[in-house]
């Protein structure tokens, strides 16, 4: 009889502003979207790591306008002119390679640069370094003002951590946060990927997660990485 599958906590996320950790690296980026009536031609690109919080404050300023939500890959196939309608965010950016989607894009902006509605678009990498090839939207996008989320310090991972642990009803010892700290990819993904896999570990394992548990979880992933 095979194995059964591991029980998982039930996970409490949240993407509200009560549920945004403020730190330096994210302070000035929220300041700036909280000041979207003074953004220049309406639009601000916001720009981060992965997992380093972006979906977190499209979600805060979309709550806060009553703004649309939708990725970047697939606009060709979409509404363009109802899209421009309201405040939108247009998220990753980065990631379009259809020159349709690109082309959707460059429409979407101009549309709602007319209709007055601001326009919030993110992407992992600074503009310079988005894959579009339009030169006309390339020059627009560039010239728009641009707020980086920065890598994450200690304090800001700790709070992180002991955020990720009691979403999934966990209560872990600060010591074992202190040596997770120390050895973790130092990123939100990084973060993420690693509660879960502690959390999985636990409960397969039936152990508590200690600081033993914690090496041997990163023990195995640093393996699997190499």
């Amino acid at each position: 009889m095979p194995d059964p599958l591991p029980l998982t906590h039930p996970r409490i996320a949240g993407l509200g502003r009560s549920d945004f950790i403020i730190a330096p690296s994210n302070a000035v980026a929220l300041a700036m979207l909280d000041g979207w009536a003074s953004w220049p031609r309406g639009k601000l690109v916001l720009t981060g790591p992965a997992g380093a919080g972006k979906t977190h404050l499209a979600h805060i300023w979309a709550e806060d306008t009553g703004a649309g939500i939708v990725p970047g890959t697939g606009l060709a196939a979409r509404d363009i002119p109802a899209l421009a309608a309201g405040p939108l965010v247009v998220e990753d950016v980065d990631d379009i390679t259809d020159p349709a989607d690109e082309e959707a894009l460059f429409h979407l902006h101009n549309l709602m640069l007319v209709e007055g509605h601001p326009l919030l678009l993110t992407g992992a990498r600074a503009v310079a370094g988005w894959p579009l090839t339009l030169p006309d939207l390339r020059s627009r996008l560039q010239q728009a003002q641009s707020a980086v989320l920065e890598a994450p310090d200690d304090a800001l991972l700790a709070t992180l951590l002991a955020k990720l642990f009691v979403e999934r009803q966990l209560q872990v010892p600060r010591a074992v946060i202190d040596y997770l700290i120390r050895r973790m990819d130092r990123s939100f993904d990084g973060a993420r990927r690693l509660v879960a896999a502690l959390d999985q570990a636990s409960l397969a394992q039936t152990r508590a997660i200690t600081t033993r548990l914690a090496a041997e979880v990163m023990d195995k992933q640093e393996a699997r990485e190499s």
